[in-house]
């Protein structure tokens, strides 16, 4: 999977603090093995920022693929 078309609109977001984070944007991106694959991928790269809901169905995939990466809950915003 091409992790640029799971991406919304690319960048980052500016926080607060002045500091940004890359996001990753998981909207009709399907549970299973492509979404594990890029919420691993992203994090991999740095991404510490996935947009994420309910709705789309495909928390359980970030969920696996967060524990999965080693990166610690409280550095990736969700």
């Amino acid at each position: 999977m091409n992790l640029n078309a799971a991406t919304s609109g690319g960048g980052a977001r500016l926080l607060a603090d002045g500091n940004q984070v890359p996001v990753l944007g998981l909207w009709q991106v399907p549970a299973g093995r492509a979404c594990v694959n890029a919420v691993r991928w992203a994090l991999d790269a740095g991404y510490r920022h996935i947009d994420t809901a309910q709705a789309y169905g495909n928390e359980e995939s970030v969920g696996r693929a967060l524990r999965d990466s080693g990166v610690p809950r409280d550095q990736v915003f969700i």
